[in-house]
């Protein structure tokens, strides 16, 4: 289904973006793996993907910054050819209570999870409009929808990218360019991990199918929405959450 379309997945060296890169490996697409700080987690991604049959190559970018990442893009266009996939993933947490929040803590996590997503967007969109072609999938988060205490600086970012991804679905749909969000709720990765076994014990009784959902869950859901079966979706958000958040 995606042999020889050119994904990029940014924040792909774990977690979540790691299974969306293995997942387009499996269907024999060439993936970029971007990372920021940790190589060798990248590195084995990029090994994996080949193992399964997909092309693959890691690159290093800070996302919030535009020069960084037109790099990393002319990279990819020289080593694949043109985007036809970005999965906006890169995303980090600085919590604080508003009262206590400092402005690195506020600037840096809006730098990463919605500035981030803006510089990827705005370098891959011109080689999707030559194509008539492209899909831009933004990962927010269900906190976006319920709010969470101590999360200001998170929720605002991952709200963000819920209106940034309407805007792009607008402007680009004549051209062919679809966009869409994912609203994940409680997934396990090194995030979830860390909690205390009593803490993850009371956030599964808020889901009603009691249990946290995995990675794959998220990334078979990006790859329905860069599939063909989704071409008349646009503009949207799907909640992948076990019932966690009812809208």
């Amino acid at each position: 289904m995606f042999k020889n379309k050119v994904v990029l997945v940014t924040g792909g060296s774990r977690g979540i973006g790691c299974s969306i890169a293995l997942k387009f490996g499996e269907q024999k697409a060439s993936v970029c793996v971007n990372f920021n700080s940790n190589k060798d987690l990248a590195k084995e991604v990029v090994g994996e993907v080949i193992a399964r049959g997909g092309k693959a190559i890691a690159i290093k970018a800070d996302v919030s910054k535009e020069n960084e990442v037109k790099e990393m893009v002319q990279r990819i266009e020289e080593e694949f050819g043109a985007v036809d996939i970005l999965v906006n993933n890169a995303a980090i947490t600085n919590d604080s209570l508003l009262l206590r929040m400092q402005e690195e803590q506020w600037t840096r996590v809006m730098d990463i999870n919605l500035k981030g997503a803006y510089c990827c967007a705005k370098a891959v969109v011109r080689g999707m409009m030559k194509k008539k072609y492209g899909h831009i999938i933004n990962i927010s988060s269900v906190v976006a929808f319920t709010g969470n205490i101590g999360q200001s600086n998170y929720i605002a970012s991952k709200s963000g990218l819920i209106g940034l991804t309407k805007a792009i679905s607008l402007e680009f749909a004549s051209r062919g360019i679809r966009a869409n969000a994912i609203a994940p709720g409680f997934i396990e990765t090194e995030m979830t991990d860390s909690l205390p076994e009593n803490v993850k014990n009371e956030m599964k009784k808020k889901i009603a199918l009691e249990c946290f959902g995995v990675p794959d869950d998220i990334a078979n859901v990006v790859l329905f929405l860069a599939s063909r079966d989704a071409d008349y979706i646009t503009g949207q958000t799907i909640h992948v959450n076990g019932g966690l958040y009812l809208h």
